[in-house]
C-alpha cells in the first residue's frame, strides 16, 4: 500500500513538473524564435497545440523507446479521443455554446479525421507502426504545417496585418537556460510518469495499453484548461483549434517520430477498438458541427456520452 501511494505521489508530482516545464520551454522557445527572425506566423500556428501536447508527446516517446510501446500508442490515441469527446464535450456543457469557423473545420477537422483514418487503417492492415508509416505521418504534418502558414498569410493579407521584427527582443542567456531547463524538466518528468505508470499497472494488474489510456487524463491537463478557459472567454475558435491541432500533433508527430526509429507493435484491441473509436468520434464532431458550425450543450452531452460508452467498452473488454 505504501508503495502504491508513493508511486501515485510520484505520478502527480511528475505530471505537474511536465506541465510547468512545457510552459517554460514553449514560452522561451517562441521568444528566441522571434529574436532569430522566425516569422510570428510560423510560431503562432504551432505554439498552442504543440505546447499543450508536449506531455503526451514526451510520455509516448519515452514509453515507446523504453520498451513499453503499447502504453505509448495508447497515450497518443487515448489523449486524442479524450480531447474531442471529453474536453470539448465538458467545455461545451459548461459554457452552453461553442462556435467554430467553417474554414477552420474544413482544414483542421478534415485533417484530424484523415490522420485518424490513416493510423487506424495502417494498424489494422500491418499490426505495427513501421518506418514507412513514420515517413507518411511526418510528411502529412509538414504538409499540414505548410497549409497553416498559407492560411495565416492569407488572414494577415486580408486584415492588413504585417509581420515586423522591429521590436523583437534580444536573445539572452536566461532565455536559452530556460529552454534547456524546460526540455530537461520534460525529459525527467515524462520518464518518471512512464516509470510510475508501468509500476502501478503491474501492481494493480492493469494492461499497459489501458494504463496508457488512463494516463491520457493527466497528460491532457494543459489542453483541458486551455480549451475550457478559451470557451468561457468566448474564444471558441481557439478552443476548437487547440483540440484539433493537438490531435493532429499527437498522432502525426507523437507516433510518427518514434516510428522512424523503431517498429512499434500494436495490440489487437488497439487496432480493432481504439483506432476505430477515434475515427468515429472525429466523424461525430464533424457531424455535430456540420449544420451551423455550433456545438450546443446537447452536443456536449452527446460527445461526453460517447466517451463514457467507449471507456466502458474498453474496461469491459479488459475484464474490469
Amino acid at each position: 500500500m505504501i508503495e502504491i501511494m508513493a508511486l501515485i505521489a510520484a505520478l502527480i508530482i511528475s505530471l505537474l513538473l511536465v506541465i510547468k516545464s512545457a510552459d517554460i520551454f514553449v514560452d522561451n522557445l517562441v521568444e528566441i524564435g522571434l529574436a532569430l527572425g522566425i516569422s510570428e506566423i510560423i510560431l503562432g500556428v504551432t505554439a498552442s497545440a504543440v505546447g499543450t501536447s508536449l506531455p503526451e508527446f514526451g510520455s509516448a516517446m519515452i514509453a515507446i523507446l523504453t520498451g513499453n510501446p503499447e502504453m505509448g500508442i495508447s497515450v497518443a490515441i487515448g489523449a486524442s479521443i479524450w480531447n474531442i469527446a471529453g474536453i470539448l464535450g465538458i467545455s461545451t456543457i459548461f459554457t452552453g455554446l461553442i462556435v467554430a469557423k467553417k474554414d477552420d473545420i474544413k482544414r483542421d477537422g478534415v485533417m484530424a479525421l484523415l490522420t485518424a483514418l490513416v493510423l487506424t487503417i495502417f494498424m489494422f492492415l500491418f499490426g505495427e507502426l513501421t518506418f514507412t508509416l513514420g515517413i507518411i505521418l511526418t510528411m502529412m504534418y509538414l504538409a499540414y504545417f505548410w497549409i497553416l502558414i498559407r492560411a495565416q498569410k492569407k488572414d494577415h493579407a486580408v486584415n492588413g496585418i504585417s509581420v515586423s521584427n522591429e521590436h523583437k527582443k534580444p536573445i539572452t542567456k536566461k532565455k536559452v537556460l530556460y529552454v534547456i531547463i524546460g526540455l530537461a524538466g520534460l525529459a525527467v518528468g515524462c520518464r518518471i510518469i512512464v516509470y510510475s505508470t508501468v509500476e502501478l499497472a503491474e501492481i494493480l494488474n492493469i494492461p499497459a495499453a489501458l494504463a496508457g489510456i488512463l494516463l491520457a487524463f493527466g497528460t491532457t491537463a494543459p489542453e483541458f484548461f486551455t480549451v475550457l478557459t478559451s470557451a468561457r472567454k468566448g474564444l471558441s475558435r481557439l478552443a476548437v483549434g487547440t483540440v484539433l491541432g493537438s490531435n493532429i500533433f499527437n498522432i502525426l508527430i507523437g507516433l510518427g517520430i518514434p516510428a522512424l526509429f523503431i517498429a512499434i507493435p500494436v495490440e489487437t484491441i488497439t487496432s480493432n477498438l481504439d483506432g476505430p473509436a477515434l475515427v468515429l468520434i472525429s466523424i461525430l464532431l464533424l457531424l455535430l458541427l456540420k449544420k451551423d458550425m455550433k456545438l450546443s450543450r446537447i452536443s456536449g452531452i452527446i460527445l461526453l456520452a460517447s466517451y463514457i460508452v467507449y471507456i466502458g467498452v474498453r474496461l469491459f473488454l479488459n475484464g474490469f
